[in-house]
């Protein structure tokens, strides 16, 4: 999904901006305790500030993005009936689901794909392609603007954001505590760190870094089963199962790309672990047992 992506892809950016400067400013050399062994309470407070750092500035920067990346056209003034009737039913939805109203907008996508974004509940972006307001029908798009209000009004990307604080957190850590280990006990240096500890520290984070992807993309998939119950709360069940097969139609046989995909994609078990979208068919199964 692209607000993942995007998400991930600037957490990502500025981890390593900001690792860099510290280095340059020579911060980081204050971990060692007596140039020999690491200070683990200021690495940990390091880790802490630059991981920290990293997710929340790429929470405030992703509704920034998401237009910016996507070409999202903001509806100020409507065009035409469709647009009027877009406008007013985000207006209701997050009017039933108790936050402000959010930007609207429209990009240009031949796929049927939807996204909501931003730091604030009350000050979100919503967005919906070209290809789902003319795919789809309107019972359907009102379903998957309810999934989509419904993640605003949980507040997922802030808890994706704490999530993701976390996981940067003891990814620099631990990779840094590697870095130190394989220039003690491999490169022999007994005081200060050579270079190998850079160069480990830098692979340990990135290798890090992906398989500590999967908590955040476990966390991404337990949240559409959270949006799909809130849009099925807000549009009606009926309808948020409609707008789920409409997708799972659209798409075979062929998967549903997960950069782009409003809605989940399918794969073996390692890129399951990866996709930010459980299977279509799990979400309409669960919608289907779910009570009143």
């Amino acid at each position: 999904m692209m607000r993942i992506l995007l998400f991930l892809g600037t957490n990502l950016a500025v981890i390593l901006v900001l690792t860099v400067a510290m280095q340059l400013l020579g911060i980081e050399s204050l971990l060692q305790q007596n140039g020999v062994d690491l200070d683990l309470t200021a690495l940990l407070i390091y880790s802490a500030v630059i991981g920290f750092a990293g997710s929340f500035i790429s929470l405030f920067l992703s509704k920034w993005m998401a237009k910016r990346s996507m070409g999202v056209r903001i509806i100020e003034r409507p065009r035409d009936p469709m647009e009027q009737w877009l406008l007013d039913t985000v207006a209701r939805l997050a009017q039933q689901a108790g936050i402000g109203m959010p930007e609207v907008g429209i990009f240009n996508s031949s796929s049927p794909n939807a996204f909501a974004t931003g730091w604030n509940r009350n000050n979100a972006l919503v967005a919906v392609s070209a290809g789902l307001l003319n795919g789809m029908t309107r019972d359907e798009v009102e379903a998957v603007l309810g999934h989509e209000i419904s993640h605003v009004a949980n507040g997922d990307m802030v808890t994706l954001t704490l999530i993701q604080g976390v996981v940067n957190t003891f990814v620099i850590f631990i990779s840094r505590v590697i870095g130190h280990v394989v220039d003690r006990v491999v490169f022999k240096v007994e005081r200060g760190h050579g270079p190998a500890f850079w160069i480990t520290a830098f692979i340990a984070e990135m290798v890090l870094g992906i398989l500590a992807s999967m908590i955040v993309m476990w966390f991404s998939r337990y949240r559409e089963f959270r949006a799909d119950a809130g849009g099925a709360r807000l549009a009606g069940r009926q309808k948020m199962i409609a707008a789920l097969r409409r997708l799972q139609q659209a798409h075979e046989p062929q998967p549903l790309p997960d950069e782009m995909a409003a809605f989940g994609i399918t794969g073996g078990k390692v890129a399951k672990l990866f996709s930010s979208h459980p299977p279509l068919e799990q979400r309409i199964a669960a919608l289907e047992q779910m009570r009143g």
